[in-house]
């Protein structure tokens, strides 16, 4: 057997020594950097790093971890203790508020923002607020723009968010008999009077029995603009509902029928929930015969007497922000179905955010828990008739609202939302 050489029985000496001694070096110094962790440059000459950051994990192979230039420690850290979970907050570090799925804002309350407090806090009780609903909707729902005209003009072609939808949520289809309509109305605003209002005041006013035996009526005559709803009717109820109507905001099937019911001093706001609305609302305009009541779900009034002038198109932006905006309703592709169509107080209330200073209601919601009271103001169906919507969602429309009466963004005179 011939004999190894000196060399080689050197180097099967010296290998196995420097894998130990590469060994031993990294399990007492690699753990200076902890992977993803950049090293904190400032504390190197002083003591280890990795003693204010999270230990190695147990069980891991170290031979696996990332490497580092040495490093030169005057002093040996104490072993690290197990991290524990502390907030990350720094000083001065502001905490995002928290907003619910619709975009509203969790915690709801009727302070002022400090902004606002600057603004508004010092003018005198009953002062009517320039931009106040505006801006205080902004606040709890940062997405609100104000920009939404109420009625459709002769531009109303240019209303991106609507041009795309059906009827009720945009006017799709339906271009060439409104430009026809608006070519007889000539008038696309509020009275100029009204126009010319530096702050508007507003109340709409809900149909709800809530409204009985309260007195509101000369209180809610004091309102530049006093939104009124269907068929509801004023004559013989002044003491709880007023007297004034500035607009009045229906559709064919809940318009008023009597044509001596109408009042004379205020604007007739059609608010199409189909397309067969706009067809009924030509004859209405042009005073032509109305032919049968096909593709309506009840009789429908034969005339409105009414001029062209005083009549309007309510802008379908408002059907659509109330329904997917607002409330969550579901989109159903833009097409009205089960559940996802505002009721029309809703929809005015909308309107009104976009087109008021100052907003107030009355005669909303239904109290569920007094099956005999009355359902409506004006008759005598109980509160026990009211059945399940097919088109409606009552409970998440009534907790919209509420987010408005909580955080006084709209005022609500009977308190029954």
């Amino acid at each position: 057997m011939s004999t190894m050489k000196p060399s080689r029985k050197l180097l099967f000496v010296l290998c196995p020594m420097l894998v130990l001694g590469f060994i031993y070096y990294s399990s007492g110094k690699l753990h200076l950097n902890v992977w993803g962790q950049k090293p904190d440059k400032g504390n190197l000459s002083t003591t280890t790093v990795a003693t204010t950051t999270t230990t190695t994990t147990p069980g891991r192979d170290k031979a696996k971890e990332p490497t580092a230039a040495p490093v030169k420690v005057e002093k040996k850290a104490p072993p690290a203790k197990e991290p524990v979970a502390e907030p990350s907050l720094t000083v001065g570090q502001v905490v995002a508020p928290v907003y619910d799925k619709q975009g509203f804002l969790l915690k709801l309350d009727g302070k002022l923002p400090q902004d606002l407090v600057y603004k508004y806090g010092n003018l005198s009780e009953g002062t009517c607020k320039p931009g106040y609903v505006a801006a205080k909707m902004t606040s709890i729902y940062p997405k609100f723009v104000k920009t939404a005209p109420m009625f459709l003009d002769k531009n109303f072609k240019r209303l991106g968010k609507v041009n795309i939808y059906l009827p009720p949520f945009g006017f799709k289809t339906q271009e060439r008999i409104i430009d026809v309509i608006l070519t007889a109305t000539k008038n696309y605003g509020l009275s100029p009077e009204l126009e010319s209002l530096s702050c508007r005041r507003c109340i709409v006013i809900g149909n709800g029995g809530i409204l009985t035996n309260k007195s509101l009526g000369s209180h809610i005559d004091e309102y530049d603009i006093i939104v009124r709803l269907n068929e509801a009717p004023v004559n013989g109820f002044q003491k709880d509902v007023g007297s004034k109507t500035t607009i009045r905001i229906t559709y064919p099937e809940g318009a008023i029928q009597k044509p001596e019911r109408y009042e004379k001093d205020s604007l007739f706001v059609f608010s199409a929930f189909k397309p067969q609305d706009f067809k009924w609302l030509q004859k209405m305009v042009f005073k032509e015969k109305l032919r049968g009541s096909e593709g309506f779900w009840k009789s429908v009034a034969l005339q409105v007497p009414k001029e062209p002038s005083e009549m309007r198109i309510l802008n379908p932006y408002f059907i659509q922000e109330a329904a997917f905006q607002f409330i969550g309703l579901p989109l159903n592709n833009g097409i009205m179905g089960k559940g996802n169509i505002p009721t029309l107080g809703t929809v005015a209330i909308t309107m009104a955010l976009h087109n008021c200073d100052e907003v107030a209601v009355a005669g909303f919601g239904y109290d569920m828990t007094r099956p005999q009271a009355p359902l409506h103001y004006y008759e005598k169906v109980k509160m026990s008739a009211i059945r399940e919507s097919w088109t409606h969602n009552i409970s998440k429309e009534k907790e919209f609202l509420r987010k408005l009466v909580k955080a006084k963004v709209i005022t609500d005179l009977t308190n029954g939302i």
